[in-house]
């Protein structure tokens, strides 16, 4: 793994975001953020941070929240970090409280509730 890592820092920027943006973006962000200033500055492009997607779709279809340790790191370093750039989250309802109550999300413009009961959906819209 450390000679892949070192051959990854040898890559130009450009070609770098290529391969980064055929990735998932939450994968990117919970690997390469803080992983060494370059990488950083990478990963904070609004390529990765304008629409994040923190489901995950099954092989059946249906939609299932982020792994524990994935959706903790995320609601208690990434997220603050990059909050100004988020346009659009997509949530699994279990987790809409923590995601939205962690940091301020003050480009917010959209918001994708999956797995949402009718008496949550209720209760939030009315």
């Amino acid at each position: 793994m450390e000679g892949s890592l070192l051959a990854l820092i040898d890559l130009p920027d450009e070609v770098l975001l290529l391969i980064l943006k055929n990735l998932d973006n939450i994968e990117v962000l919970y690997l390469f953020i803080d992983l060494n200033k370059r990488f950083n500055k990478l990963v904070h492009d609004s390529i990765f941070t304008n629409h994040l997607t923190m489901i995950r779709c099954s092989s059946n279809g249906s939609f299932d929240r982020l792994d524990e340790q994935i959706h903790d790191r995320f609601c208690s370093q990434i997220l603050s970090s990059i909050h100004h750039n988020i346009k659009w989250l997509d949530v699994e309802c279990s987790f809409m409280e923590d995601v939205l109550l962690c940091t301020s999300y003050p480009n917010l413009s959209g918001l994708d509730l999956y797995n949402i009961a009718k008496n949550i959906a209720l209760r939030i819209f009315t």
